[in-house]
Parts: structure tokens; C-alpha cells; sequence
């Protein structure tokens, strides 16, 4: 006889004894794949839609199931409905979950469903949906966010700053082409991510718990409903796979690196030591102590942020080590650290708000773009021009700048006949050589700081995540269809 304590499990026909309390409570996922439940919804009116095709379900039934299955998800879809999927005390997982609703709807039609299909290709169909889901709203932020940069960088026009190398001042560039630095990473990062996605998009359903569904199933029906590219290839790849989990971390590992970079600088920027950069007040905060601060608290939360996503990314790399083909419940794990990253949209979106509200300081940027021999590239460049070799020319400008150390002026400062003492090449175009404007235009390549070559990458860069906004209007679109 059945067991009356198993009676409500989606396996309890082997089984004779209940499952210990404690372990059945601590291997539910209920209690975090609950969010998979708009997904698992999706997922499972594209099965219907498949086994109608396949002649197990009539055109009825399957209607009639895709209307108690948008109804489940209506039930469910406000912060109340969705707490009442995290807290259920019966259901192992979402698909439990949506099965019993489904048997409260319409009866025994509600397990008919589950012909032809294994929880294993459920969870790995509905991850798949999520990650893409989740990609998308990442890359429509990366897309804010150096929206806010560029519009930044228009507004900043010729106005100047000085570059670091090993955080000491190297040489004049345009603010500009600061801020356009940040955009490269930004689109880079998009691009990972499309990647992820273009490699995850692929259908599972079909793949059964392990060596294909047990019916002659269209496989193409489910993949185009939900907007896939195709059926996975192997049924046993498709099961066992959470390489596009990773995948997905990693590349989010990228997004807060860099997003961590600009809040180092951000903060960097904001001292009283450097100046550049005026915190706008919304997203700062002040002491409890001391009245007078003004704390970069949304730079500093953005810098921690990378740690969380990093560690979530090296969880899944450890969970997926050395396990055995197929499916294993190891893989359960797998699916806290993608849902701990969700926070990034929201992150992107706070960024970029911040990124569109910053103030430099121009008039400090440039005083301190023109001090401390920050045209001492230029200067040897200028005696490149007067045909001497670049070595040499390095060597002379580096015994002018320690001169002018001595007397505490700039290059520009000295004197021809003072700069005649280190190479007869000086002469009085030496000036205009080294001016700030000068400095910069010497620069005049494709990815170099002269005024009219960062002119060009704005209107590239700007092109660039208009193409970014497009591509995720259109997927958008198609996945909504």
C-alpha cells in the first residue's frame, strides 16, 4: 500500500518509509526556486503545446491547461502571491508547486501534464529562461549606464585632465576620453553577456531525465514558443549542463569588476586631495559623528558588490567539479548563486542615475593636468620630429625635467637658452610644442586622446550602445511574442 505520508510526492510509488522531518525540510528548494516560477509557467504551457502536437493531449486539454497555468501565475504574480510560493509547506520545488496548483484547477488533467517530461529537463529549462531573462536586464543597464558616461562626456567637451600610471600623473587627456574608457568596458561587458546567452539559448525540453523523452515529441515546438534557438543536441548534455550558470557569473564577474574600478576612482576623485569629482548628494551620506562629511557610500557599496558576485561564480565552479554525467542533486546548489546576483539590474540602474548626476571640478582637472611635467612625452616627441632618435631624446627631456625640478617650474618655463644646454635641437616652436592643446593633439590616432580623434569615438561610442539598445529592444520583443 502506498505510504499516506508520500502520497503528495511526485515519486512516493517506491517508497514504503516517510522521509525524515529534518531532511525533507533542508532538501526542498521551494524556499529559493520560487522565482523560477514565471519560467516554470512559460516552460510548461510550451510541453502542453508539444504533446497536443504529439496526440496525448486533445486541442481542449491543452487550453485548458494553458488557461490554469496563466491563472496560477496571476494568482501569484504580486509580492503577497509570490510569498505564498516561497512559504508553501507542501511542495518540494516549483514544479511540485505549479503541478499540485494545477491538480487543485482541473483535476487529474493537471498530472497529465507531466507525460513525457522529467524534472531534471524542467530545472534546466527553467534556469536557462531565467539566466536569459536576467542577461537582458543587465545589458539594458550596461546600456544606461554608458548612455549616462557619454552624455557626460559631450557635456565635458575640451575640458582636460590629467592620466595616471601607477596612480602618478602621466599625461593630459581629455575628460572625455576618461569617461569614454568606462564605456569600452561597458560595451565589452554587454557583449559577454550576449554571448552567454546566444550559448544558453538552446531548448532542453525533450531530454527527459536523462536519454530523451519516451514519446515521439516535436522538440522544435517547445524551443520556438520560448524563444530558443533549437533543441539541445544531447539529451545528457542537456540535463547534466549548468556551464551557461557559470558562464552567466562570470561574465556578471566582469560587469562588477569594472563597475568597481569606476567606484574606486569615483571615490579616489571625491577627496579633498584630488578634488575632481563633487559627490551628488542623493547618493551619498554624512556622519553620525562628524558634520562636515560627505560620504561616497554608493561608490563604496558598488566597489564591495564584485566580491558577492565573484564568490557566487567560484560556488558553481566547485559545485559542477568532478560530477558524473547525468543529472545529480548537487546541481540543486547551483541555482542560489544565480539567484544571489539579482541585485545587479538594480545596481546598474542606481549606477548609472549617479553616473548622470556626477559634477567634476573642471578648472582643478586642468590646473592639474599642467603641472607636474605631464608634457614631458610631447616635449621628446618634438625632439623626435627634429630627427632625434626617441632614446636620445628620452634622456634629454629627462635631464630637463630634473632641472626644472631644481628651480621648481615647468618645462615650458625654462628658457631656450637654458634648454639649448641639454640639445641645440630646442628651438622657439618648442613652446607651442608643449602647450596643453598641443599635448594633446599629438595624440592623433584612432583610440588617442587629441581633441578631434575623441570627437570621433563619441559619436562611435554613442552609435554603439544606440546598436546595444536596439539589440535588446528587439530580443525583448521576440521573447514577449
Amino acid at each position: 500500500m502506498p505510504n499516506e505520508q508520500q502520497s503528495g510526492k511526485m515519486w512516493s510509488g517506491r517508497f514504503r518509509e516517510p522521509l525524515d522531518g529534518e531532511f525533507e525540510d533542508w532538501q526542498r528548494s521551494i524556499g529559493f526556486d520560487w522565482r523560477l516560477l514565471p519560467e516554470e509557467i512559460a516552460a510548461s504551457k510550451a510541453h502542453a503545446s508539444a504533446l497536443c502536437a504529439a496526440g496525448i493531449l486533445t486541442a481542449k486539454e491543452r487550453e485548458e491547461l494553458r488557461e490554469a497555468l496563466d491563472a496560477i501565475a496571476a494568482e501569484h504574480a504580486s509580492p503577497a502571491g509570490r510569498e505564498q510560493v516561497r512559504t508553501d509547506s507542501v511542495a518540494e520545488d516549483i514544479h511540485h508547486f505549479v503541478e499540485l496548483k494545477l491538480v487543485e484547477r482541473v483535476g487529474q488533467l493537471g498530472r497529465k501534464l507531466h507525460t513525457g517530461r522529467s524534472r531534471n529537463e524542467q530545472i534546466a529549462t527553467d534556469l536557462r529562461l531565467y539566466v536569459r531573462r536576467q542577461i537582458d536586464s543587465a545589458v539594458a543597464g550596461l546600456a544606461a549606464w554608458a548612455g549616462a558616461l557619454i552624455e557626460q562626456a559631450r557635456k565635458a567637451g575640451d575640458d582636460v585632465m590629467p592620466s595616471y600610471t601607477h596612480l602618478q600623473r602621466a599625461e593630459p587627456v581629455l575628460v572625455a576620453h576618461w569617461l569614454l574608457a568606462y564605456v569600452e568596458m561597458a560595451l565589452r561587458d554587454a557583449l559577454r553577456l550576449q554571448d552567454c546567452s546566444a550559448r544558453l539559448n538552446y531548448c532542453p525540453l525533450g531530454s527527459g531525465a536523462v536519454a530523451g523523452a519516451t514519446l515521439a515529441l516535436d522538440r522544435m515546438i517547445a524551443a520556438r514558443e520560448l524563444g530558443f534557438a533549437a533543441p539541445t543536441a544531447n539529451s545528457m548534455d542537456a540535463t547534466a549542463d549548468r556551464d551557461f550558470v557559470l558562464d552567466y557569473l562570470q561574465a556578471l564577474t566582469f560587469v562588477g569588476l569594472h563597475l568597481s574600478r569606476f567606484a574606486e576612482e569615483m571615490a579616489l576623485f571625491a577627496t579633498a586631495e584630488y578634488g575632481f569629482v563633487i559627490l551628488p548628494e542623493p547618493f551619498s551620506t554624512g556622519s553620525s559623528a562628524m558634520p562636515q562629511k560627505k560620504n561616497p557610500d554608493l561608490a563604496e557599496l558598488l566597489r564591495a558588490k564584485v566580491g558577492r558576485i565573484h564568490g557566487a561564480a567560484q560556488a558553481v565552479a566547485m559545485q559542477l567539479k568532478g560530477l558524473p554525467l547525468a543529472y545529480n542533486k548537487d546541481m540543486q546548489e547551483t541555482q542560489e548563486p544565480a539567484f544571489a546576483v539579482d541585485f545587479l539590474p538594480q545596481m546598474l540602474g542606481l549606477v548609472a542615475r549617479f553616473t548622470a548626476a556626477l559634477e567634476f571640478d573642471c578648472e582643478r582637472m586642468r590646473q592639474a593636468a599642467q603641472s607636474g611635467y605631464l608634457n614631458a612625452m610631447a616635449a621628446a616627441t618634438y625632439l623626435v620630429h627634429k630627427g632625434v632618435p626617441f632614446r636620445t631624446a628620452h634622456e634629454k627631456i629627462g635631464h630637463a625635467v630634473r632641472y626644472a625640478l631644481g628651480k621648481g617650474v615647468e618645462l615650458g618655463a625654462l628658457s631656450l637658452q637654458e634648454l639649448r644646454q641639454f640639445g641645440e635641437e630646442f628651438d622657439q616652436d618648442f613652446y607651442a610644442a608643449v602647450a596643453l592643446e598641443a599635448t594633446l593633439d599629438c595624440h592623433n590616432v584612432v583610440g588617442g586622446t587629441a581633441r578631434e580623434q575623441v570627437r570621433r569615438g563619441l559619436i562611435r561610442a554613442a552609435e554603439r550602445v544606440a546598436a546595444l539598445n536596439g539589440i535588446h529592444v528587439a530580443e525583448a520583443a521576440h521573447a514577449s511574442a
